[in-house]
């Protein structure tokens, strides 16, 4: 039986900006079952921005498990990743899971993959799915080349261009920022 999956999520970090943001689209094998799934979600309050690529079932799974961490180890963003990628490894269930995480705050921006792997990006970049790495590029270009650009223009930009690439990814873009104070 095949799975709904397939997609691309952006974070980027600029100036005191850090916004993430995905496509729309959910594939089944290779049909488009969806076109407008939100990949991204706020917690705490919108102080920690989240991207889920892969299965949205077990998406979903990590980021409620991502949420559990986050109150045990109170709203501490990296020490939450370290421990969901710990018991992700390690738990027979969890392992067998197939998503990817980015999480960000005001400040910081990591990747959580089920191998155990917690992942600080270079360059204030993260990316996932299947258009990861057209957006990184993409991503990684406009910072170097057009630094007036805010974060949310990046991550705009970079989710079309991987659009107009990949064909698991959409052009209905969601989009949500954090700004440091």
């Amino acid at each position: 039986m095949e799975r709904i999956k397939a997609t691309t999520v952006v974070a980027v970090k600029q100036g005191n900006q850090v916004t993430i943001g995905a496509d729309g689209q959910a594939t089944l094998g290779n049909t488009v079952a969806k076109s407008s799934v939100n990949k991204i979600r706020k917690l705490q309050g919108g102080k920690i921005l989240t991207g889920f690529a892969g299965s949205t079932a077990d998406a979903f799974t990590l980021l409620e498990k991502f949420e559990e961490k986050l109150a045990a180890f109170g709203n501490n963003m990296k020490r939450a990743a370290v421990e969901l990628a710990k018991e992700w490894r390690t738990d027979r269930m969890l392992s067998k899971l197939e998503a990817m995480m980015i999480v960000a705050d005001a400040t910081d921006i990591l990747i959580i993959s089920g191998t155990g792997d917690v992942i600080e990006p270079d360059h204030q970049i993260a990316t996932i799915g299947s258009g990861s790495m057209y957006a990184q590029a993409a991503a990684r270009a406009l910072k170097k080349y057009a630094p007036q650009l805010s974060a949310e223009e990046i991550v705009k930009e970079s989710l079309h261009i991987a659009a107009d690439i990949c064909i698991y990814t959409n052009h209905n873009i969601v989009v949500e920022s954090i700004t440091e104070e």
